[in-house]
């Protein structure tokens, strides 16, 4: 495992010391600071002989996203399995696999950031986290902050679905329940966080999610044959994890661990109840603005404004990617269709890139042979109460 040389800024570049925590660049002239990225000195793993070792490492123990330990920090992990989701193959659409994160620990994709900085805050010795939370995240810190024996404080809003709630509540997290969004949720966190003694490991406030969710790249251009799809779907809410996936393909780059060709067209899809970035996306803007009265039942895409918009969108610009909404009405009818056809229950975030994969199918954006990757990021069954509420479905 790799010692980190230093963190960067994602903005003004500034080279930051990791030799104790960090959360925003301490350098950038203008605000909201940067993010930080961590750096490695990755001279040893060049070349595809230190990628092969990764595949034939699997010993006793499942890894998980620890079989990329040679490109993440050299620390004890604290782990439940996190990582090495499935690759589905769509029965009705050859050019299509869904990536189960939903298979993760807690149910959902945010188990892969949460452990990093989970991981990250014992090896500091910090002893108390605070994170606001639209639901998934909650439920992820809760877990291993329980399994790394940290104190959990956590905000998100009280019409969260109910898994998120129970799941924290149960992990002995100390959560409270908000009458509002994420943005209030992060506004409590900040003004409370220096007195209550805190350490705010909110979406691109610290370095390490972004390490957890990075792993994401790495396995599905393995998964794929150490190729790139042809496009990659994501449903952006704070956007970490196509963050993430766009620094481990940089990453893989630099090793030559992937074979050659364009990186993937990376596909930002929003609820149209909350879509900042796609909003700017389509009127050729750098940043997004507030979006007012947020309201979706994709409860993790209920982001009015994500700290990385910058970067999301340079990064869809990069890869000739979009980003587009779609109504939760198709988001239901996605859901509906993904199980009833392909035996596959994804979260309404998932089905929200289903849903929009039809719609970039339909308007000829898209090939039915392009190679394309969708993220279903939690398991469906995690949002049985909100999504049967969407389906005016009761108990008999």
């Amino acid at each position: 495992m790799p010692s980190i040389a230093f963190l960067e800024c994602s903005r003004c570049h500034a080279r930051i010391s990791a030799e104790s925590p960090q959360t925003v660049c301490t350098q950038c002239a203008d605000q909201p600071a940067g993010s930080l990225f961590v750096r490695y000195d990755l001279s040893h793993l060049q070349g595809t002989e230190a990628r092969n070792a990764i595949a034939g490492d699997t010993g006793t123990t499942w890894r998980g996203m620890w079989r990329y330990r040679s490109v993440l920090p050299d620390v004890v992990p604290v782990t439940l399995g996190e990582g090495w989701t499935p690759m589905l193959q769509s029965k009705r659409y050859p050019g299509v696999v869904v990536k189960e994160e939903g298979a993760n620990p807690t149910g959902t994709f945010k188990a892969r950031g949460l452990a990093m900085a989970v991981t990250m805050a014992r090896h500091y010795g910090l002893k108390k986290l605070a994170v606001p939370s639209a639901g998934n995240a909650a439920g992820a810190l809760a877990a291993y902050a329980a399994a790394a024996g940290i104190e959990a404080h956590i905000f998100m809003p009280h019409d969260v679905p109910f898994a998120n709630y129970v799941e924290a509540i149960a992990y002995g997290a100390k959560v409270t329940l908000v009458d509002g969004l994420i943005s209030d949720c992060a506004r409590i966190v900040n003004e409370r966080k220096q007195q209550e003694g805190w350490f705010d490991i909110s979406t691109l406030k610290e370095p390490f999610r972004i390490e957890g969710k990075k792993t994401m790249g790495y396995e599905l251009v393995e998964q794929l044959g150490w190729e790139y799809p042809d496009a990659v779907f994501y449903p952006t809410g704070g956007g970490v994890g196509l963050i993430g996936m766009w620094k481990a393909f940089e990453e893989m780059e630099q090793l030559g661990w992937v074979k050659p060709g364009k990186r993937p067209r990376m596909i930002a899809v929003q609820a149209a109840g909350c879509a900042p970035v796609a909003r700017a996306y389509d009127a050729g803007a750098n940043v997004s603005q507030m979006w007012q009265n947020a309201s979706t039942f994709a409860a993790g895409l209920r982001v009015p404004k994500p700290y990385g918009d910058a970067i999301i969108l340079d990064i869809l610009r990069a890869s000739e990617g979009i980003a587009l909404a779609v109504t939760d009405e198709e988001i239901l009818a996605s859901i509906l269709d993904w199980a009833r056809n392909e035996g596959i229950f994804l979260s309404p975030e998932g089905a929200s890139v289903t849903a929009a994969y039809d719609k970039l199918l339909a308007n000829g954006t898209l090939k039915a042979t392009d190679k394309v990757v969708i993220f279903n990021t939690g398991a469906g069954l995690k949002y049985t109460d909100v999504t049967a509420e969407a389906m005016k479905l009761q108990r008999p």
